[in-house]
């Protein structure tokens, strides 16, 4: 038997020898399916927080990376419970001694993740925000190539498009897209209602923290956004940095989100709850100031002060002394770039108290940074 299986082997070497060498553009190499997962942050929304939870432990995710925030109040909701009773491996849960805010979960929830995995691509969402059946799937399936992030399409539960997240380019980019923003106002740089029905990629400027999916090479260029944000205006920041270093966004309308948000009243931008006003006007000083740029940053500052002055008397009568105090607070942190006021301090602000305590207590989460630097972002998950 040994001398057959030689004389086997002699006999089909040279046969072997004699074929052709196989073509390097005909050789399929099987293609790796890449590794997503998903960062959320919540604070005392326990409802909204489980559907998006049974939505994410239903997609094909690697990780499920959940922050609560709200496990610092010392009010038990039932989320620590609840999370506690999930055995799917995947489900990570965090529970930062103190509040973050949206910024900060997200930036400890991204650091988390790399750390452990280090995934091809980490979507965000809020608690009250959810991939559309099949959404995950589809986009591991063809994750878009040439894309740095993909922005999915966010509409709220009725199907209509989320206005909050409808993505945009910088109106401050060009002259001629300057010119259209003064005459035309929001339309001029948002992506209208027809690029949600496209079947390919648009590119974008701005993108909101819900169903933005960052691929590791955003995420070691970039860093992380700016945790000392709290809530808002920390994805519009972070998408024009990302710009900024020449990372492409795209947005992608065949990526379903829903987001089932409340946190405006009508159609008077009235903030519930009211403190998150602060966040607002301080933070979209800040955005101005990265889009606009240092010359025109000051007329759009101006503009939007007497804006936001108006929208006063959309407020009850007992609350409109307290979202004057709140926004003369945010102007003055807003220009002089102050990210430090405690979250404890706007929160007695707003309650009316006169003299808010002082205690600063800094996040604990890194600052922003270079490359593999640990900083911060989100929107409305406090």
């Amino acid at each position: 038997m040994p001398r057959c299986e030689g004389a086997m082997a002699r006999d089909i070497a040279p046969r072997r020898a004699l074929d052709p060498a196989p073509d390097p553009q005909k050789v399929r190499v099987p293609r790796r399916s890449p590794t997503v997962a998903a960062v959320v942050v919540t604070c005392n929304r326990p409802a909204q927080l489980r559907a998006t939870v049974l939505a994410l432990l239903a997609a094909p995710l690697e990780r499920i990376c959940i922050i609560d925030n709200g496990a610092s109040s010392g009010t038990p909701d039932g989320t620590a419970a609840w999370l506690a009773a999930q055995a799917d491996p995947r489900l990570i849960v965090l529970t930062p001694p103190r509040n973050l805010g949206g910024a900060g979960g997200f930036a400890l929830g991204l650091a988390e993740l790399e750390a452990r995995d280090d995934p091809d691509w980490i979507v965000v969402m809020d608690d009250d925000a959810r991939p559309a059946p099949g959404a995950i799937s589809q986009f591991r399936a063809a994750p878009p190539p040439g894309w740095d992030a993909v922005a999915a399409a966010v509409r709220d539960p009725s199907g209509r498009i989320a206005e909050m997240n409808r993505p945009a380019r910088n109106p401050f980019a060009s002259l001629t897209r300057f010119a259209a923003a003064l005459f035309r106002g929001r339309p001029a740089f948002h992506l209208a209602d027809a690029d949600y029905l496209a079947d390919t990629l648009a590119e974008i400027d701005i993108a909101s923290f819900v169903g933005l999916f960052l691929s590791r090479r955003a995420r070691h260029l970039a860093g992380l956004p700016d945790a000392r944000l709290f809530i808002y205006g920390d994805d519009v920041l972070h998408s024009l940095h990302m710009r900024a270093l020449g990372l492409r966004i795209g947005f992608d309308p065949r990526i379903r989100f829903e987001h089932d948000c409340s946190t405006l009243q009508g159609s008077a931008w009235i903030y519930r709850p009211l403190w998150k006003a602060y966040y607002h006007h301080r933070n979209l000083l800040l955005v101005f100031r990265a889009a606009a740029g240092r010359w025109l940053f000051a007329p759009m500052a101006l503009m939007h002060l007497l804006r936001w002055g108006l929208r006063a008397r959309h407020y009850r009568r007992v609350e409109r002394p307290v979202y004057l105090r709140l926004l003369r607070l945010a102007l003055l942190d807003g220009l002089r770039g102050r990210l430090d006021r405690p979250h404890e301090e706007v929160l007695a602000l707003a309650a009316g108290s006169r003299r808010p305590p002082s205690r600063h207590v800094p996040p604990q989460v890194p600052a922003r940074g270079g490359p593999k630097a640990r900083t911060a972002a989100q929107e409305d998950a406090a």
